[in-house]
């Protein structure tokens, strides 16, 4: 991808598959300038955490834990572990931390479950609590546990450069044109105030911030930016890859200048 200020292209034939096989590979999360980390099933369909490294392209398996299954890797902002969702052997879904020395994986919140997404600010989780409804929870200490908002999306991002952290609140639709829209909302955690950065893009739930200013996503196998305080969303690239379909998720990496995504495969 090819960034100057506010002006964002793809670079268009620069597609390299990282993965091209039938199994699990999804929810990719840059951990540093040369490696991605992402949540991947083997043959007998256990979800590990699979770290690949951009320099020399092999791929090196953070976690291989037969009785578990690990998803949503994220870089603490320590940047001394790999977080991730971990559904235990007994079911229980919590947040666990994965050193990346591969030492031993600590428990982060023994009783805040079940957690299914989440982003770091000040060395804290905010987390989407999964029930009737779903809740954006952030634990400023043991005995404040906040609640942000009910009824999220599944995208949690920390706005960049800020203590602000985004959300799609599914409480409303609106209708815009032909198309119906949800609020990207934010709460500001410092300062304990609610925030908005303009619609999604249809009712695509998934965004990336890719700085302080301009928003992500996607539409089928199309990307589009926007400024976060612009009502337009404008097309920067198509990721066109035969025997691919629709853009499920992505991330983004400023240091290298590439954008990840997980495509639907076809067959």
């Amino acid at each position: 991808m090819k960034k100057s200020g506010g002006k964002i292209q793809l670079v268009k034939g620069s597609e390299t598959k990282i993965t091209d096989r039938k199994g699990y590979d999804n929810q990719p999360s840059f951990i540093n300038d040369k490696q991605l980390a992402f949540s991947s099933a083997d043959e007998k369909g256990n979800f590990d955490i699979i770290i690949y490294n951009f320099e020399n392209s092999k791929f090196t398996n953070l976690t291989k834990t037969p009785n578990q299954n690990e998803y949503s890797p994220r870089i603490t902002d320590c940047g001394l572990y790999v977080s991730a969702i971990t559904v235990e052997e007994d079911g229980k879904q919590r947040l666990w931390l994965y050193p990346i020395n591969f030492g031993e994986p600590e428990l982060l919140y023994d009783d805040i479950l079940p957690v299914g997404y989440y982003d770091w600010y000040d060395n804290k989780a905010a987390m989407f609590v999964l029930g009737s409804p779903n809740r954006l929870v952030y634990p400023y200490s043991k005995d404040d546990i906040f609640t942000i908002k009910e009824n999220i999306g599944r995208s949690i991002r920390k706005r960049p450069k800020s203590s602000e952290m985004s959300f799609v609140d599914k409480n409303k639709k609106i209708d815009q044109g032909s198309d119906k829209v949800f609020l990207i909302n934010g709460y500001d955690l410092e300062k304990r105030k609610s925030l908005t950065y303009g619609n999604t893009l249809n009712e695509n739930e998934d965004f990336i911030w890719i700085d302080k200013n301009h928003l992500l996503t996607s539409k089928g196998t199309e990307l589009f930016v926007r400024k976060f305080n612009d009502s337009n969303w404008r097309k920067i690239g198509d990721v066109d890859i035969s025997g691919y379909g629709k853009i499920t998720r992505l991330d983004y990496s400023k240091k290298l200048g590439k954008i990840v995504v997980v495509l639907d495969r076809l067959d």
